[in-house]
């Protein structure tokens, strides 16, 4: 069933499609749905298990029933997609976060076939560009949702096309949940083969010794447990004047938690100038150094840590440690790789639900270490066990981008005409 192009097809306002929720609500004593943000998903999934107290939220609540189209008003949900055809409340009607555009659908336009409009790439990307207000508080407006014109076949093939899309989607996004189960299982394997390294060693026939520690078990005998702070000296960081321009896009990096995401830092996202360095707290660090985060929210999952390759100064999130004559900087990278759970397990939450690694913490944490040519040996097996799994994580990384990038154009292609829905896939 092919609709044509889209100039064939009547375009209306979202407005005169659908109207503002308008029905009477639960009774005082009845327990009713609620929906906070983080229970809608990116890809219409909706958790319904939160349920409270109708005279508890029939006022200041958006308020929505089953059939109605859900949509963030707030970045960043909603270029992250989040909105959702709801289906499935407790009585027929919820409630839910005040940042929630509520579409009801009219006698035109069919709800499953809206939801699959608003998730459009065209509906989205004209959303973000017509935000406004402060940053990171911008919304999308009510004026917009309900002037965005759509194509409005007849019901019966806008109906086709959500049932297209129903199974086409599924396929889809049942590939990318298997392939980001394989990056997980090659996270695991990875951090597997480190950690048998740098707590074991490469000899399978050497002695080994009780470490004395529940969470180490058995160590090499010929390897030492030494406290960090006996190993390294520690460097914090700071953040130059802000307002001041001068201090700003130098040649400088100015690494932050944002640029952990490589084992090996040589730049960065912001660069400062010579100044900062004159006029703050900030200083240089010459290379190499290991570079750890020790606050922010991504501790309570990772630890972002890494060696650098060139000079650099780093924010107050982070912490540099250079290493002593004794211990390789790249040993203690991947023993901080290895062990990655162990550290996220120390950092305790401080305000605002952020974690922190705390520096007497750190200092007393004891590590492994083996002889110097030791250590040399066990980080050129770790590079070259992972170099293949390295690989396979960024093929499996860009399959993931395609799939995704296929799902949105077939929505796009799909709500304006342009695929036979009756077709072959």
């Amino acid at each position: 069933m092919s609709l044509g192009s889209l100039g064939e097809m009547p375009i209306k306002r979202l407005r005169f499609l659908t109207a503002r929720s308008q029905f009477a609500g639960a009774s005082e004593s009845a327990e009713v749905t609620f929906l906070p943000m983080e229970a809608i998903g990116d890809q219409g999934d909706l958790d319904l298990s939160n349920v409270r107290r109708s005279e508890d939220v029939q006022s200041g609540y958006s308020r929505f029933r089953d059939g109605d189209v859900v949509i963030a008003k707030i970045t960043p949900c909603f270029e992250n997609g989040k909105g959702a055809l709801i289906r499935g409340t407790l009585t027929g009607i919820g409630y839910g976060t005040t940042e929630l555009h509520v579409l009801t659908p009219g006698p035109e336009v069919d709800g499953h076939f809206l939801y699959y409009v608003t998730m459009s790439p065209r509906f989205r990307n004209l959303g973000q560009a017509s935000m406004t207000g402060a940053a990171g508080q911008q919304r999308v407006s009510e004026e917009f949702v309900r002037d965005f014109r759509i194509p409005v076949p007849p019901l019966s093939q806008q109906r086709a096309i959500a049932n297209y899309l129903d199974c086409e989607t599924s396929r889809l996004d049942a590939l990318v949940a298997a392939k980001e189960r394989l990056l997980e299982l090659l996270a695991e394997k990875r951090r597997a083969l480190i950690t048998r390294a740098v707590t074991r060693g490469l000899d399978p026939c050497a002695t080994l010794r009780d470490s004395g520690l529940p969470w180490l078990g058995k160590i090499p005998a010929h390897w030492k447990l030494v406290p960090l702070r006996f190993l390294v000296e520690i460097f914090g960081g700071a953040t130059p004047n802000t307002g001041n321009a001068e201090l700003w896009d130098g040649e400088i990096p100015w690494v932050s938690p944002k640029d952990m995401k490589q084992i090996e830092i040589g730049d960065a996202i912001d660069h400062v100038t010579p100044l900062a360095l004159s006029s703050s707290a900030l200083r240089l660090i010459e290379d190499p150094v290991v570079l750890i985060v020790v606050r922010g929210m991504i501790l309570a999952h990772s630890f972002p840590t890494a060696v650098t390759t060139r000079p650099v100064t780093i924010n107050q999130d982070m912490k540099a440690l250079r290493c002593r004559e004794f211990l390789a900087p790249h040993f203690l990278r991947d023993f901080f790789r290895g062990l990655e759970n162990q550290f996220v397990s120390l950092a305790e939450e401080s305000a605002h639900g952020t974690r922190k690694l705390e520096s007497e913490v750190l200092s007393r944490y004891e590590i492994c270490v083996p002889p110097l040519d030791e250590q040399h040996a066990i980080v050129s097996y770790i590079s070259e066990q992972t170099a293949n799994l390295e690989a396979l994580t960024c093929a499996t990384e860009r399959t993931i981008t395609l799939l995704k990038a296929r799902r949105t154009a077939l929505i796009a292609a799909a709500v304006t005409g342009k695929i036979d829905v009756e077709g072959p896939a």
